[in-house]
């Protein structure tokens, strides 16, 4: 089974920084894309920002220009780093990875989260 294990939460001050990783069990090479996504409170979840196994990144409008998703094969490790947070990024965010195998349909894998809360 394949588990991916979010870190790096934590509690900052408005434009403060924080970097979130995202360990996986196995080769982050096994994966078609990894992603960060985030919840917050009387919201609906919402993609932050994505990788693909190609190198394509992807951002929320939101984040972009303050967030930058990067990974670490060494490590099996994806990272977000996040600048110039605001108290509007304050959410658990989640680590996703995602195989698309040949036959059947794409499998996904969550992590359990990890609390940002940035202070005004």
């Amino acid at each position: 089974q394949v588990q991916v294990v979010e870190s790096g939460g934590g509690l900052v001050q408005a434009g403060g920084s924080l970097r979130l990783s995202c360990a996986a069990s196995k080769s982050i090479l096994s994966f078609n894309n990894m992603g960060w996504h985030r919840l917050a409170p009387g919201k609906q979840r919402e993609l932050v920002a994505d990788i693909s196994s190609g190198g394509i990144t992807k951002y929320a409008d939101s984040v972009k220009g303050r967030f930058t998703i990067s990974r670490d094969y060494a490590k099996n490790t994806v990272y977000l780093q996040m600048n110039s947070l605001k108290p509007e990024d304050t959410a658990v965010y989640y680590c996703n990875a995602v195989i698309v195998p040949i036959a059947g349909g794409p499998r996904t894998y969550w992590g359990q989260g990890t609390q940002v809360t940035v202070s005004s």
